[in-house]
Order: structure tokens, then C-alpha cells, then sequence
């Protein structure tokens, strides 16, 4: 009689119940759907799976992660984020303003972690950033914010432009209050902006024609997927226009671009992986604040700079975080 109670005593404290042992062997599964192609978005999911891996998750042993690129196929969108909410992932983390849309639009219920929006309350994507509500938080880049610096760096540089053109994805609601919050800085830094709305490739070479025909003197790019699919067209174009740009993420530089200014992508996608973290440990999106950058960086192309004839100010050259030379 004793001998079965003490066997019982051991299987009820010391062998962990069922649901334990599955709980603890269990492979977490995270949907990650981005707006733009596998390659154009390779280094910051490299980044957020570095993140993950810091946090002790390891691919095919305690975590799975199931990717999704639209390739700058917007409309492909709505598909790819239903088929990874049918796989039932245990957290989706979402790219791109027109993505993070979709995934809204497919799930109420399903935890979403934007890796950035520039403006999740002006585009209803969350209640407040201190109290998101819903089943979606994550990171804002601030890119409407850090128009006015941007434009201060590019005065720095061109002083004399008194035309500057602003160069966006039409089809993008984001970018049409960031141009609004443009054209209000206009009097401040005594220029007039030249909005260039492009729909597509197609609508790139007539954009560039306008602004030479215009007399811009330098050239904001309002940053967005769609940006991110056509980089190397659009830093080539600004090249042959010998226009200097200012771009928001610092892979235009990389590309080719002049200037860049803006939260450091890199940081943010890490971050990201501390969401999913929390959220996998039973933490609600609604109750996870949406954070902003604080990280930022200004990367100056010097190889860029000569290829349009423009010597860039020391003062300015002293503050950038990087220089390609």
C-alpha cells in the first residue's frame, strides 16, 4: 500500500503533467509578411532574426518563422497575410504601411507587430501609441516628424535651392500628410515645394523632366515600400538629374543615393523581436505601448557628391554617422 502511495507521489510532484511537457517543448510560430521582394528586405529581417536569436529563440528548435514577400505586388497583399493567419501563426510581424493594412483588415484577433508605420494613429492602425487597443502594436519610425530636419540638411547643403521637389507614391495616404506637413515648413526655410506624385515606374522619367523644367534645386524622397522596390531607378534618376537628395533610409545612401536621414532601421527591426517576445510570453498587443526611434543616423555619399559636382559643408560632414567615400 505504501509502495503505490510513494509512486504515486512521485508521478504528481516530480513528472511534469502533459500540458507542461507540450508547453515546453512547444515551437512557436511567427507569420512575417513584408510589402517589398525577399531581397530588397534581407538585411532587416536579418536584423530582427538576430533579435530573436539574442532572446533565445532558434530557428527550428523553439521557433518557426513562415515568411510572405508581395514584392511591391500591393494588391497580393490581403492573400499572402490570409494564408499565414490560416496557418495559425502565434504572432504575425508586418512591413509596410499597405501590409500592416491588410493584416488589419484579415484578423481582429491575431497579435500584429508592425516593425514600423510613420503615422499608426493618423492611419487608424491604433488608438493611441500609450494605449494601442486591438491586437496590434510595434514601432513608429516618425518619418513626418523628421521632414523639418531633413529639410534643414538639405538648406545645409544647397543653400542656395529655393525650389526643392518632393518625390512620393501617390497611392500612399501617409505621404500625402507628410507632403502637407512639407508644404507648411515652406515659409520657414523660404522655399517652395514642388510635389511629385508617382503612380509607377512608368510616371519616373516625366517626374524628373517636371523638376528640371522647374528649376528644382534639390530633392526630398518621401520613404515607403513602394520607394524601397524602385531605389536603384529612382537614386539614378536623381544622379543623371545631378539633383542632391535627401532620402529617409540609409540604404539609398548605400544604393547610391546622396543623403539619408532617419531612424535607424536596424535598431527598430530588433526591437521588433522584443515584441514578439513579450506577446509569446502572454502579453497582449493592447497593452503593449507602440515605441518610437531612438536611434538616428545621418549617412553622407561622398562618391555620390562628386558625381554632381557638390562639396558637402564640413559642419555638416562632421555629423554624419556615416560617410561612403
Amino acid at each position: 500500500m505504501f509502495g503505490r502511495f510513494f509512486i504515486w507521489l512521485l508521478l504528481t510532484f516530480f513528472l511534469p503533467a502533459d500540458s507542461e511537457a507540450q508547453q515546453a517543448g512547444k515551437v512557436a510560430r511567427v507569420g512575417y509578411l513584408s510589402a517589398v521582394s525577399a531581397e530588397v528586405d534581407k538585411n532587416r529581417f536579418a536584423h530582427f532574426h538576430r533579435g530573436m536569436q539574442e532572446l533565445g529563440y532558434i530557428e527550428g528548435n523553439n521557433i518557426r518563422i513562415e515568411q510572405r514577400y508581395a514584392a511591391g505586388k500591393f494588391e497580393k497583399l490581403p492573400e499572402l497575410a490570409a494564408e499565414l493567419i490560416r496557418l495559425k501563426v502565434d504572432v504575425l510581424v508586418i512591413f509596410g504601411d499597405a501590409a500592416i493594412l491588410a493584416a488589419k483588415n484579415a484578423t481582429s484577433t491575431m497579435p500584429i507587430v508592425m516593425t514600423l508605420h510613420p503615422d499608426p494613429v493618423g492611419d487608424g492602425i491604433v488608438a493611441s501609441l500609450a494605449r494601442p487597443g486591438g491586437n496590434i502594436t510595434g514601432l513608429s519610425d516618425l518619418h513626418s516628424v523628421l521632414a523639418t530636419k531633413r529639410l534643414e540638411i538639405l538648406k545645409e547643403v544647397v543653400p542656395s535651392a529655393s525650389r526643392i521637389a518632393v518625390f512620393f507614391h501617390a497611392a500612399n495616404p501617409t505621404l500625402l500628410r507628410q507632403l502637407k506637413d512639407i508644404q507648411e515648413l515652406a515659409s520657414v526655410f523660404r522655399v517652395t515645394i514642388l510635389s511629385m506624385p508617382v503612380t509607377g515606374p512608368a510616371d519616373f522619367d516625366r517626374a524628373f523632366t517636371i523638376m528640371r523644367k522647374e528649376g528644382a534645386g534639390a530633392l526630398m524622397v518621401l520613404g515607403s515600400p513602394f520607394i524601397g522596390v524602385h531605389r536603384r531607378q529612382i537614386v539614378e534618376f536623381a544622379g543623371k538629374s545631378r539633383l542632391p537628395a535627401i532620402y529617409t533610409q540609409r540604404e539609398n545612401s548605400d544604393a547610391g543615393g546622396l543623403m539619408s536621414y532617419g531612424a535607424d532601421f536596424q535598431d527598430l527591426w530588433r526591437r521588433a523581436a522584443t515584441y514578439v517576445d513579450k506577446i509569446l510570453k502572454g502579453a497582449k498587443p493592447a497593452d503593449l505601448p507602440v515605441e518610437q526611434p531612438t536611434k538616428f543616423e545621418l549617412v553622407i555619399n561622398l562618391k555620390t557628391a562628386k558625381q554632381i559636382g557638390l562639396t558637402i559643408p564640413p559642419n555638416v560632414l562632421v555629423r554624419a554617422d556615416k560617410v561612403i567615400r
